[in-house]
């Protein structure tokens, strides 16, 4: 048999013909070798790939133009293609231009303008509005508060949308569920009365859809009646055969009112409109398909996101009017008509405390007018005002939870910790008046931090105590828990309780872990508070601005990425509890690990289905009670311990390095928690070698002597020469010209250029893994060998040389030629000096326009490209992998061309 009979396509397992060839384009063997280039091509056009996705080979294909083409292009196919896109260029220019207009300038200054006027109090302000929209006044600062709403009234929309969306999946609480309940699917029997028939049901007064006597009737009582109907008619429809059963026995009711109930249901059914009846779910499909964020936008080039445009600014007016302005007034008025106008006006947040004392009396508004709806039956409004409600109820737990909490907190931290920092009360308030929102911001982060820190403890502590002793944290790391879902269906007051809870479980643990240690240590250590957190001298060689790099560039990232950091304190914990149980014999209710014994005298208890069984022993409330002093006693000493030996252990190692030079105390602080970590480290690895014998403990340690060897030189060179050397290109290029003039000399701090030069260095590396560059795969290879497996000699080769040769070339060669041959030349000092200082900035100036230069040369011939090819190119061929073969389906294919064309295609080369 012929081999060409047996190669197939891959895709359409079709053999070759004249018109449709097969090739090999890739490493591929096989059944999968050969495939058509029709075929190819369609796939890629499907995968968005360029490559294959067996062998990972890139796909080539090569252009045939038409052979009337000339070896170059005329100038005037070049003129006439370079202003094609030249206007094509200028189309798009000025289409963006008023698309970025619309969006970044009419939305932001149109929303901002509307909003100041609603707010401003006055009906002259709103009739003046028009004029107010034109001005051109303050148009960056409008335009930017501007961005700023349109942000927050898009969050607020996507919010309610979203709360929708839960509200339909999850479901309401129990009381807004119960309020859409469907009637039961059968015919009610109110003693011995029977539903009338159909004739009687049309009389006036027994009817329900006669709207004579219904004239009396709320709107959305008749409307909800009729809704029951509907339904209950379909049901009975379902339902037909099963209608005697569910009547009785009664003949008659069998025989006349199943047939009447059948005529009802068959006159009262609604009549199906003619849309409705050709109404097409496909065309709502093609309708949001072709509703892209491009034609949202108007980047598709038509101009109908200008309609998109009104409606955003009109959505963010009715947005304003409903979720800011009416809370807001509502908020001000019940401020004013409590007479706590001068305590809110105190707050310097009179805006934000009146509306959301606003929203909570529309809350309660809420809450009374669906018991009013409830009583008069509109389950329809009823309905309405319930979702109201919840979606109401969910944005102002979210609020308190995510705002007013953490700020609480941050508060109370503040006030613990002002002997820490050696401020009063006084100071604080001094400090708000001159900036409020800033005071603000800064508690609000700060309680945000320690919530969420402590949250972290007590999830570990769920971990390692016995399912059951801590049941309040919610665990999130459960699949099934939804904090949304659990704001919708908790009522009201069980979030207070919670919220109540957790402000008194987190205030007593500042208490107890800031507070008191406080107190202690000014007793027993009168000097060792306030920590310095003031910078004493400004001329001293080693800034403080380095320290806080390095802090924020190196220890901070090693202490947050510290592997073994959660296991240890887990372990602490653990060893804690065994002790503490030990002394109150509690192990069985702390940890849970003792089996209970059947004969034993202890009744044994269980608190719920989810939770372990534990042993109560006798006096177990007083057991109890000792166990919490001893968790009071036990962070007290955590927080004596963590104020006190880190810094002391720092302050020292910076006092050999510095002398009696005062050091901020966040360097102190991060430099004894490193240290403490690393000897802690160090600790727990000889206790888990010393078991293994000593012969294993000298292998371990000569293993990791060599590592720490490699690694020692391979951070010098990765971590500080490199560093030092983009710290100094940076010094050279950028600070020295710009803040030394050229009478003066500068003075080059080598601590503050390797300082900034971590700072580069981390910048370039997260760029390089942003792109594909070839430092991303060096990166990549040294990030996956680990410690454990240094390379060095990759390391060395591969980035440390190449990178440390370019930057040294760079700094010195300049240097080299100015200060060392121009004086052999005779030139003058002067002239050298301003040629030393203005070399390194036009050298980056000139391979800016080097590199300028080579990519408009590069555009300018891939537009050759185009416009050769818009002209005079006929199609593609697909490229084989085999040369040989490559040749031979080449020929096959010309002479298939030239069978079905007069003209013979010119393959360019």
């Amino acid at each position: 048999m012929d081999d060409s009979v047996q190669d197939i396509c891959r895709v359409c397992r079709s053999e070759a013909t004249p018109d449709k060839p097969l090739f090999h384009p890739c490493i591929c063997t096989g059944s999968i070798k050969f495939i058509h280039q029709e075929c190819l091509v369609q796939w890629l056009r499907y995968s968005e790939k360029e490559f294959c996705e067996l062998c990972n080979h890139r796909f080539s294909f090569i252009p045939i133009y038409s052979p009337d083409m000339p070896k170059r292009l005329p100038i005037k196919d070049i003129i006439c293609g370079l202003l094609t896109n030249l206007f094509t260029a200028i189309k798009y220019w000025f289409h963006y231009s008023i698309v970025a207009i619309a969006w970044l300038g009419i939305v932001p200054l149109t929303a901002y303008r509307i909003y100041r006027g609603l707010f401003a109090g006055s009906w002259s302000a709103i009739l003046s509005l028009p004029s107010n929209l034109l001005s051109t006044e303050n148009l960056a600062a409008d335009g930017f508060y501007g961005c700023c709403l349109v942000t927050c009234t898009l969050c607020a929309f996507i919010s309610v949308v979203w709360l929708r969306e839960q509200l339909v999946r999850g479901g309401g609480p129990g009381w807004l569920e119960a309020a859409q309940d469907p009637p039961q699917a059968q015919v009610e029997v109110r003693g011995e009365a029977i539903e009338p028939p159909l004739e009687a049901a049309n009389e006036p007064g027994i009817g329900v859809n006669n709207n004579v006597n219904n004239n009396n009737l709320g709107e959305d009582e008749i409307t909800d009646e009729e809704d029951e109907d509907d339904e209950s008619n379909e049901l009975l429809i379902a339902n037909h055969e099963d209608a005697p059963a569910v009547l009785g026995d009664n003949p008659e009711v069998e025989g006349g009112v199943v047939d009447d109930i059948q005529a009802r249901v068959d006159l009262d059914a609604p009549a199906v409109a003619p849309d409705e009846a050709n109404w097409n779910p496909g065309e709502w499909d093609r309708a949001a398909e072709e509703l892209t964020w491009e034609r949202v936008l108007g980047l598709d080039g038509s101009l109908v996101f200008f309609e998109h445009v009104f409606w955003v600014i009109s959505m963010n007016t009715v947005f304003v009017f409903i979720f800011a302005y009416f809370p807001y007034h509502v908020g001000a008025f019940t401020v004013r008509s409590l007479g706590i106008l001068d305590s809110v006006d105190v707050s310097n947040f009179e805006g934000v405390v009146s509306t959301l004392l606003g929203y909570i009396i529309i809350g309660v508004a809420l809450v009374f007018l669906h018991s009013i709806a409830k009583m008069v039956k509109f389950k329809r409004t009823q309905k309405l005002l319930g979702q109201c409600y919840v979606g109401l109820k969910v944005a102002l737990l979210f609020v308190f939870e995510l705002g007013v909490f953490p700020l609480i907190f941050g508060i109370w931290f503040d006030v613990c910790s002002l002997p820490i920092l050696g401020a009063t009360l006084s100071d604080r308030k001094a400090s708000f008046r001159s900036a409020p929102g800033t005071s603000m911001f800064i508690h609000w982060l700060v309680g945000m931090i320690y919530v969420f820190y402590f949250a972290s403890f007590m999830y570990i502590l769920k971990e390692v105590l016995r399912q059951g002793v801590l049941w309040f944290p919610q665990d999130l790391n459960d699949p099934d828990f939804n904090p949304i879902q659990d704001m919708i269906h908790s009522s009201i007051f069980k979030h207070i309780r919670k919220i109540l809870a957790s402000l008194i479980l987190f205030g007593t643990a500042v208490l107890l872990m800031v507070w008191f240690p406080v107190c202690i240590i000014k007793k027993l250590l009168p000097g060792f508070l306030p920590y310095n957190v003031i910078q004493t001298s400004t001329d001293a060689p080693v800034n403080e601005i380095s320290f806080e790099f390095l802090i924020l560039q190196l220890m901070l990232p090693a202490l947050m990425d510290h592997n073994h950091l959660r296991q240890t304190l887990k372990t602490l914990i653990r060893v804690w509890c065994i002790v503490i149980s030990y002394i109150l014999d509690l192990r069985s209710y702390l940890l849970g690990d003792v089996p209970l014994e059947e004969n034993s005298e202890d009744v044994p208890a269980q608190i719920d289905d989810n939770n372990q069984a534990y042993r109560v022993p006798k006096f177990f409330a007083i057991r109890v009670v000792l166990l919490l002093v001893f968790t009071a006693f036990s962070l007290l000493l955590s927080g004596l311990f963590l104020l006190t030996v880190p810094v002391y252990i720092g302050r020292k190692l910076f006092a050999l390095w510095l002398g009696s030079a005062k050091v901020h105390e966040l360097n102190t602080i991060a430099c004894g928690l490193y240290v403490g970590l690393l000897l802690a480290r160090c600790a727990a690895i000889l206790c888990n070698w010393i078991p293994r014998g000593w012969n294993a403990i000298a292998s371990r340690i000569h293993e990791g002597c060599v590592i720490a060897v490699k690694g020692t030189i391979a951070g010098c060179v990765l971590i500080g020469i490199i560093p030092l050397l983009i710290g100094l290109i940076f010094d050279v290029v950028v600070i020295v010209p710009v803040r030394v003039p050229l009478n003066q000399s500068p003075i080059y701090y080598l601590w503050q250029d390797w300082a900034f030069g971590v700072l580069h260095t981390k910048v370039i590396c997260g760029l390089s893994m942003m792109f594909d560059w070839r430092l991303r795969e060096i990166l990549e290879a040294i990030y996956h060998a680990g410690l454990k497996n240094i390379n060095l000699k990759y390391i060395i080769i591969k980035l440390a040389f190449p990178v440390v040769l370019v930057f040294g070339i760079t700094l010195s060669t300049p240097y080299v030629m100015i200060n060392g041959i121009l004086p052999i030349f005779g030139v003058a000092f002067e002239t050298r000096n301003l040629l030393i200082r203005r070399i390194y900035p036009f050298l980056l100036i000139a391979s800016a326009l080097m590199y300028l230069i080579h990519w408009q040369i590069n555009k300018f011939c891939r537009l050759y490209e185009h416009i050769k090819n818009d002209k005079y190119l006929v199609g593609k061929r697909l490229v084989n992998y085999d040369s040989d073969r490559a040749r031979k389906n080449n020929s096959n294919l010309q002479g298939s061309l030239s069978s079905s064309s007069s003209q013979t295609p010119v393959v360019a080369d």
